[in-house]
């Protein structure tokens, strides 16, 4: 068996539910050993708010991890944690945690990363232009990157991720799709241990195109694209018309579906199991998984929020980051 994974585990908005969601987290048994990069004093508030035990530890001290303790390393914030309401003065340790959990797994440190909601409009008020953490990580990781959420029902990459829908035709491009494509497939060979990968492409105008009369992005982009790597042996279906590709008949002849933008593919998955979907980056050095939730800043410091998503975050990058440990192992 491989060896027992190590997981960077980052709260994301200290005002947030993400600081309690890592206290429940710390409740459980794993098969990875989490470390914590964050701060503090807001992981012991949300312990006191929501009533549960906690002691942070040290990452080296092993004897110590069990329910209801936590390896920790601290990234102070600066003001104080007042749940519900974001402080932009605290943007710079929202982000510096994320980097420097990330910079741990470049490093080796640790074996993947597990990632809360974070707050768009208080990094941007805090004067760090930030438009998602997927975006974040690959240029700290110099490395394409694709969005992938999951649940058990369906997988779905994103072609583009965070763009205005005005913007989303221009970017669509043959390179960025094949490149994209690429990267879906050695994910799903290497980590998902699928050894023949199906893909949905979906098309990116009504009806696929409607063979030209709604657009023609398919007829000269998609379409030759997806001969082209059929010819390389690729399993791939489609480009298939978006308001059907997901109709339960048809999803289990597919291994994962290629959405054209954020919100072709995002509201199905959403919908069909919304508290246990993850975020994964696919294409990073490292296996990264986030919730598929924003902060809830409503529910903040009151024991109430689920914390499914972030359990199966932990669970999916567990899983991930034995089989890069096992392919590390076997090479």
């Amino acid at each position: 068996m491989p060896r027992r994974p190590r997981l960077a585990l980052v709260p994301g908005e200290p005002a947030g539910i993400g600081p309690e969601l890592v206290v429940r987290a710390a409740q459980r048994d794993w098969d990875a050993q989490l470390v914590c990069y964050g701060d503090h004093d807001t992981l012991m508030r949300a312990a006191d708010a929501i009533g549960l035990p906690l002691r942070l530890i040290s990452p080296n001290d092993s004897s110590a991890v069990g329910p209801g303790r936590l390896a920790h390393v601290e990234i102070p914030t600066i003001l104080a944690t007042r749940f519900g309401h974001p402080e932009p003065r605290n943007a710079r340790t929202t982000i510096g945690a994320i980097e420097t959990a990330a910079g741990a797994c470049l490093q080796g440190l640790c074996d993947g990363l597990v990632t809360g909601p974070v707050n768009k409009a208080a990094i941007n008020d805090g004067g760090i232009p930030y438009t998602g953490t997927t975006e974040l990580l690959a240029a700290q990781a110099r490395c394409d990157v694709v969005m992938m959420l999951a649940n058990d029902i369906v997988r779905v990459a994103l072609a583009t991720t965070h763009l205005p829908l005005r913007a989303v035709a221009d970017a669509i491009t043959v390179d960025g799709l094949e490149s994209t494509l690429r990267i879906v497939l050695r994910a799903l060979r290497d980590d998902f241990g699928i050894d023949a990968p199906r893909i949905a492409v979906l098309g990116l105008n009504p009806h696929a195109g409607e063979d030209g009369h709604l657009g023609h992005e398919e007829r000269d982009l998609i379409i030759p694209l997806l001969d082209r790597l059929r010819g390389e042996g690729w399993n791939l279906i489609g480009p298939l018309p978006a308001d059907t590709a997901f109709l339960a008949a048809k999803l289990p002849d597919y291994d994962a579906v290629l959405a054209m933008y954020h919100d072709q593919g995002l509201p199905v998955l959403k919908y069909s199991d919304f508290a246990h979907a993850v975020n994964i980056t696919l294409g990073l050095p490292y296996p990264r998984v986030a919730v598929d939730h924003g902060t809830a800043l409503e529910l903040a410091g009151r024991g109430i929020a689920d914390p499914s998503s972030l359990f199966a975050a932990i669970e999916t990058c567990t899983r991930l980051a034995r089989a890069r440990i096992a392919r590390t192992n076997a090479a």
